[in-house]
C-alpha cells in the first residue's frame, strides 16, 4: 500500500488490506486450523481452546513480527513462535500443527480477498444502481456517438449509460464468481501431502475450509497459482469497468464538450491556483486506480509458473500485489459510484453538439435510404460528396435539397425525416430495456 492510498481508496477498503487485516486473517487461519484439528480428534479440546484464545490480533505487535519475518522470508514463522510463547506448555505443541507457513499465508490471502471483494461488490452494485437510473431517465436523450473521438451517428445518453451498466455487471459477475468459487483454503503441509495428519488429511482439509468459510480445493495449490491469476483478472476487470466510465466522463465533461459534469461538492475538484476550476476528480481517481489495479493484477495473472513444490520468490511477490489490486479495484469502484450518484447531465448541450456538424451524422441513414433508389455505390458517392460540403459549414439537409440527383428520388418530407436524429436511433429502446432487465435480475433485486 502506498503513502497516497487515502487519496485513492476510502477508509474501509484501506482497512481491509492493511497490515492489521493481514495479521488478523493469519490468526483466523491458525484458529481455524486448531479448531479443525479438535473437530477431527487430532488436537485436544482444551489445547484448541487455549490456542484459539491467543489468536487475537490485539495481542501482538505487528511491526515487530514483520521485522522478524525478514530473517525467514515470511511473517508466519515469527507469529507462530509468538503464539506458542503466549499459549504456554499446555497448548504450544498444537499451534500450527501439520501446516506450513504458506498454508497459513495463502489461506489468509483468501480471507483478505474475500473481505475486500465483499466491499468492492457493494461499490459496484451502488454504481450499477445509479447507472440503471440514468439509463432509464435518459433512454431517449439524443447525443452524438463518437468513434475515434469524432462524431459518428446519433445515440442516446441512456444507451451510453446502459453500456456502462453492462460492463459493470460483467465485472460484478466475474468478481462474484471468484468470491463464491475461487477463494479456497490452503492446507498441504510441507510439500502438499498432508503427511502430518496421516489418513485424516482429507477430513482436515474439509473441516478447515468450513472453519474459514472458504471453498475446499481439490488438492493443495502451493504451486498451482491459477487461482491467483483468476483473482487478479477479476480485479483488473472490475477496476477496468469503473475506469472506462471515468475516462468517458472526463471526455464528456471537457469545457468544449460540456455534456456532463461532476457535481461540485464541498470543494471537490478544486485547483490550488485557479478559483474557477472544478476538475472531474472522481473520474480521474477512477481512471488512476484502474491503471494501478491493472499493474498489480498483472503480477498475479503472471503468477502460475511456480517452481516444483514451492516457489523461490514468485510466491512472496504475490502478497503486496494482491493488496494493491484489491485496494485499487475498490478505489476505482468507490470513486465511480460517488461520481455517478451525483452526475449532472446537460441534454440541451448534447443536442447542440450533435447539431454542430450540420446534420452530417445522419449521412449513414441518408445513404441507406438513397441506396434503395439508386443503389448503394452511387448513394455512398453522393453522400460522401455532400458530407464534405457539410463539414465546411453547410447543412446536410440543405445539401440534400439542393442536389438534383437526390431530389429526383427523395421528397422534401423524406429528407426532413432522414435528418431528424430521433429517426436514426435504431434499437436503442430495446437495447436499453435489455440492460435494465439484466440489472433487475442480477443486482437490482438486492438493492
Amino acid at each position: 500500500m502506498t503513502t497516497f492510498a487515502p487519496i485513492f481508496a476510502p477508509a474501509q477498503i484501506r482497512a481491509a488490506v492493511d497490515d492489521r487485516a493481514w495479521f488478523e486473517a493469519i490468526l483466523d487461519a491458525e484458529r481455524g486450523l486448531v479448531n479443525a484439528g479438535a473437530a477431527c480428534g487430532i488436537v485436544p479440546l482444551r489445547a484448541a481452546e487455549l490456542v484459539a484464545e491467543c489468536c487475537r490480533v490485539d495481542l501482538y505487535d505487528v511491526e515487530t513480527i514483520l521485522a522478524a519475518g525478514r530473517d525467514v522470508g515470511n511473517p508466519v514463522e515469527p507469529l507462530v513462535r509468538a503464539i506458542r510463547e503466549r499459549v504456554g506448555v499446555e497448548g504450544a505443541e498444537w499451534v500450527h500443527r501439520g501446516a506450513t507457513s504458506q498454508d497459513m499465508l495463502d489461506s489468509a490471502a483468501m480471507l483478505v480477498a474475500a473481505r475486500s471483494i465483499d466491499l468492492i461488490l457493494e461499490e459496484l452494485a451502488g454504481a450499477a444502481a445509479a447507472l440503471a437510473g440514468l439509463a432509464e431517465t435518459h433512454q431517449r436523450t439524443v447525443m452524438a456517438a463518437r468513434t475515434l473521438l469524432q462524431q459518428a451517428v446519433p445515440t442516446t445518453f441512456g444507451l451510453k449509460a446502459a453500456n456502462w451498466l453492462v460492463g459493470l455487471l460483467d465485472a460484478w459477475n466475474c468478481l462474484g464468481r471468484v468470491r463464491r468459487d475461487g477463494l479456497a483454503v490452503q492446507l498441504g503441509g510441507a510439500a502438499g501431502t498432508l503427511a502430518a495428519y496421516g489418513s485424516a488429511g482429507g477430513v482436515m482439509l474439509e473441516l478447515f475450509s468450513r472453519e474459514l468459510g472458504l471453498a475446499e480445493p481439490t488438492l493443495p495449490w502451493h504451486t498451482n497459482r491459477v487461482r491467483m491469476a483468476e483473482l487478479g483478472g477479476a480485479l483488473c476487470a472490475a477496476a477496468g469497468a469503473s475506469g472506462k466510465i471515468g475516462r468517458d466522463i472526463t471526455l464528456l465533461a471537457q469545457t468544449e464538450v460540456g455534456e456532463v459534469v461532476e457535481r461540485p461538492l464541498a470543494g471537490r475538484g478544486a485547483s490550488s491556483t485557479m478559483p474557477h476550476k472544478r476538475n472531474p476528480i472522481g473520474s480521474v481517481i477512477a481512471v488512476a486506480c484502474a491503471r494501478s489495479a491493472a499493474a498489480a493484477a498483472g503480477l498475479l495473472v503472471a503468477s502460475p509458473p511456480h517452481e516444483l513444490e514451492r516457489a523461490a520468490g514468485a510466491w512472496h511477490a504475490e502478497w503486496g500485489a494482491l493488496s494493491d489490486a484489491l485496494l485499487y479495484a475498490g478505489g476505482s469502484a468507490a470513486a465511480i459510484r460517488e461520481v455517478l450518484q451525483e452526475l449532472v447531465i446537460f441534454p440541451e448541450r448534447m443536442r447542440d453538439n450533435l447539431d454542430r456538424t450540420g446534420g452530417v451524422v445522419l449521412a449513414e441513414q441518408a445513404t441507406f435510404a438513397l441506396a434503395e433508389r439508386v443503389g448503394l455505390t452511387e448513394a455512398r458517392a453522393i453522400l460522401a460528396r455532400l458530407s464534405d460540403r457539410s463539414i465546411e459549414g453547410c447543412s446536410l439537409r440543405d445539401e440534400l435539397l439542393a442536389d438534383a440527383s437526390v431530389r429526383e428520388v427523395l421528397s422534401e418530407e423524406e429528407i426532413d425525416a432522414l435528418v431528424d436524429p430521433h429517426s436514426a436511433l435504431g434499437a436503442v429502446d430495446t437495447l436499453v430495456g435489455r440492460a435494465l432487465a439484466r440489472y433487475a435480475v442480477e443486482v437490482g433485486g438486492g438493492q
